[in-house]
């Protein structure tokens, strides 16, 4: 098994919190988020000299908050563990390491503009990057990573606003919908049934002593189509699924409208941003249990076509413990 790590964190956290209007939701989730900030020992230095640090903004997973990322792990290491170790190694250069809260009530997030979920994009994009450099002594350089919706959200952000981001990494994030999402709609669906509306299903993950693996996965289907298909009128009951009806018949124009958030469809359009990118970091385990690993083959391939500069690995393993590819996504951001 994996050693674990009983390293001090000795560097710095700082902890903020800011307002945002870009945050308004449907939800009625809260629009103060706070944001941990950790710098290692060497940073600390650094900026005590007078120096300008590079900004790396991770994004979570679905189920999970940057600092929870943080907290301690079993035969393991945190993230803070991880950028200490490899900054004094020197494997990595100084940064300003950023977590923040972006959970939702619906169990996790896209990063994208939604008018249900919040319009996280542009408060990455814009509103987090203006208080980070308010606050602390950047070099202007900023660069984003995460794994699964996190990765997702990662490519995203930099092609939807291609001059605020310089670097990108993703782990195993989300592309090839079709390989990934059109198995579930219906295993959804059944469950979803029971309810009289979404959002009697929803209130009810509220008031329950606990929740299952199934209803995460549920709320994480919502949290898709109010990401990827919101409705016009903004209210969770009007969101819809590509299955719909009694009969749960296929509706192809609610597909295509999830499809162009697919990464494989947005680089087609969007693409042109990914070439300014000092850095774009892609990789997926071969054994991904989400199908990602063929997605991500296809949105290499494509990025080839296109000639924009990128590197792809894949790896031995599946969706999960896949924290130690930090090391290889962390030490390049820092270079930028």
């Amino acid at each position: 098994m994996p050693a674990h790590s009983f390293e001090p964190i000795q560097g710095q956290i700082v902890r903020f919190s800011f307002d945002s209007k870009q945050l308004q939701n449907k939800l009625g989730d809260p629009t103060t988020r706070e944001v941990m900030v950790h710098v290692s020992p060497e940073a600390v230095q650094l900026i005590q000299q007078g120096h300008r640090l590079p900004v790396l903004v991770y994004l979570a997973p679905f189920t999970s908050s940057a600092p929870a990322r943080a907290g301690w792990k079993a035969f393991s290491e945190s993230i803070l563990q991880r950028h200490e170790r490899l900054v004094k190694k020197g494997k990595m250069k100084p940064v300003y390491l950023v977590l923040p809260d972006t959970f939702t009530s619906l169990g996790g997030n896209q990063f994208i503009d939604s008018p249900i979920l919040g319009h996280w994009s542009t408060w990455l994009s814009n509103d987090l990057q203006e208080e980070m450099a308010k606050r602390f002594n950047t070099n202007g350089r900023f660069s984003i990573l995460g794994k699964s919706s996190g990765g997702y959200g990662a490519m995203m952000n930099a092609m939807l606003f291609g001059d605020r981001w310089h670097g990108v990494a993703s782990h195993s994030g989300d592309v090839g919908f079709d390989f990934m999402f059109k198995h579930d709609f219906f295993n959804t669906l059944r469950r979803l049934e029971a309810f009289s509306s979404m959002s009697e299903f929803v209130n009810s993950t509220r008031v329950s002593d606990s929740i299952s693996h199934d209803t995460l996965h549920d709320l994480m289907m919502i949290a898709l189509a109010a990401s990827y298909c919101p409705p016009k009128s903004n209210d969770l009951n009007d969101i819809q699924f590509p299955i719909t009806g009694a009969y749960h018949t296929f509706d192809e124009q609610i597909w295509q409208d999830w499809k162009r958030w697919d990464p494989l469809e947005m680089v087609k359009t969007h693409g042109h941003h990914l070439s300014k990118l000092s850095v774009f970091f892609l990789d997926c385990g071969r054994f991904d249990q989400y199908n990602i690993h063929f997605g991500s083959r296809l949105l290499s391939q494509t990025l080839n076509e296109l000639g924009i500069e990128h590197t792809y690995e894949e790896f031995d393993g599946t969706h999960s413990s896949i924290d130690y590819r930090l090391d290889v996504s962390l030490a390049l951001l820092s270079q930028i």
